[in-house]
């Protein structure tokens, strides 16, 4: 199968400078780039005219929730890949605090199974740490690696055993495989809801303080640079968090980490009174000095890649109110419009750089063969209009959740076309293309 792409606005990544090309796809890969002054010729191709749409590797997610098995009334992996399609993203990583965990091979396979059946992006799927996510036993890494995990985290509780992380650590490292880590001080945060600040002051609610995610992100780097494993932070929140890894990295810690788009847009002083628990998220909204140390620690390197953090709930779910909703909000399909409207047209980061931390560099962290527009890389590709502008509408969501703050936000930046290897599995006109 040979597509052509012919009028992609392209950018460079070398001088940010944006020119117009035609791109050959063919086998899954990426066969050719032309100059853009001639048409080729394409009368035995699919043809796309990108019409000066913006052409990106597709957005790498390295942390979602697809919430299948065990609780597809939230999301299913087929919605939910549908979603990420319709934000751009081409590849995406499953945690595994489903029901049962993803402790298991026969777990890890029948995610992989539904993915390749039912999904239309690429689903890398990572393994608990410990059986049922209990923090008690480790699970059989040698096993889950082989397969299909692509890393170990109990993402959704923290292991609170210091020796337990170090043992997963050694053994992750004796594997070459990372170790991915929800940092949090259960004994700190029992029976909060929000951060401890502003708007937990205001209406008399106990608070989740910074250090709860800070002492754990010390532990960990600490015990990371005893066992040279790859150690990957989990949402970022803090700027202690921000202040602790970039002293690990500054001593040769191999730390990595993330942030998501929330935590570089809100702070507690946006949560409305209403106590709508769409605001309700965990890590939760920290102070606007939080929200700069990790604007702060995307810009310098310290924090290394954007995800979502994508966690659909049911609105019945929601509607319990701030204290005894669920935790998280969705976030595939606003990703990009936000941060793009947000920074990029504001003229604080380049169109380039917030490229690359949904791309090459979420692939360079993670050793992934993806995130790249070169000749011979996978056909995993995105149109973006620049120019449009539309309301954020949960109404229109493909993800079954509709747990958003952003509702009625204005953006520009939306995807318009995905392709995954080679195949438009998304489009704005037509909609998802199985």
């Amino acid at each position: 199968m040979v597509t052509w792409i012919i009028n992609a606005k392209t950018l460079s990544m070398e001088t940010g400078e944006m020119e117009i090309k035609h791109v050959r796809l063919e086998n899954g890969l990426i066969a050719e780039w032309r100059d853009g002054s001639a048409l080729p010729d394409t009368t035995r191709a699919e043809l796309i005219d990108a019409k000066g749409k913006l052409i990106s590797p597709g957005f790498i997610d390295m942390h979602v929730h697809l919430r299948e098995p065990g609780f597809e009334y939230k999301e299913t992996i087929a919605s939910g890949t549908e979603s990420a399609a319709k934000g751009g993203f081409t590849v995406i990583a499953p945690m595994p605090n489903t029901r049962p965990v993803m402790d298991t091979p026969e777990t890890i396979h029948l995610v992989l199974d539904k993915a390749a059946t039912e999904g239309v992006v690429r689903v890398l799927p990572y393994a608990a740490i410990t059986k049922n996510e209990l923090g008690r036993e480790l699970t059989d890494f040698a096993a889950l690696k082989e397969a299909g995990a692509i890393g170990f985290t109990d993402d959704g509780v923290g292991v609170q055993n210091a020796q337990m992380m170090k043992d997963a650590m050694t053994l992750a490292k004796s594997l070459d495989m990372p170790i991915i880590a929800h940092c949090e001080d259960d004994t700190l945060v029992e029976g909060a809801a929000v951060s401890e600040g502003a708007f937990a002051r205001k209406h008399g609610l106990k608070g989740i303080p910074n250090e709860s995610e800070a002492i754990h992100v010390g532990r960990d780097i600490l015990l990371s640079e005893a066992t040279g494993v790859h150690y990957h932070i989990c949402h970022v929140s803090t700027e202690q968090s921000v202040r602790l890894i970039r002293l690990g990295k500054s001593v040769g810690v191999r730390v990595t980490s993330e942030v998501c788009p929330h935590h570089l847009l809100l702070s507690d002083e946006h949560i409305p009174d209403s106590m709508d628990a769409n605001w309700k998220m965990n890590p939760p909204l920290r102070t606007p000095k939080d929200v700069e140390a990790c604007i702060q620690g995307i810009e310098d390197g310290t924090i290394d890649i954007i995800v979502t953090d994508h966690a659909p709930h049911s609105e019945e779910e929601k509607a319990r109110g701030m204290a005894r909703a669920p935790f998280g909000i969705v976030g595939f399909e606003t990703a990009f419009p936000l941060l793009y409207t947000k920074f990029v047209r504001t003229g604080r980061w380049s169109l380039e750089f917030l490229l690359r931390r949904m791309t090459s560099d979420p692939a360079r962290v993670f050793g992934l063969p993806y995130g790249t527009m070169a000749v011979g890389a996978p056909a995993d590709l995105i149109l973006i209009d620049l120019e449009n502008e539309r309301e954020v509408d949960p109404a229109a969501f493909l993800t079954k959740g509709r747990n958003t703050p952003f509702t009625g936000w204005k953006l520009y930046g939306w995807p318009a076309l995905t392709i995954v290897n080679g195949k438009v599995v998304w489009t704005e006109e037509n909609g998802i293309n199985r």
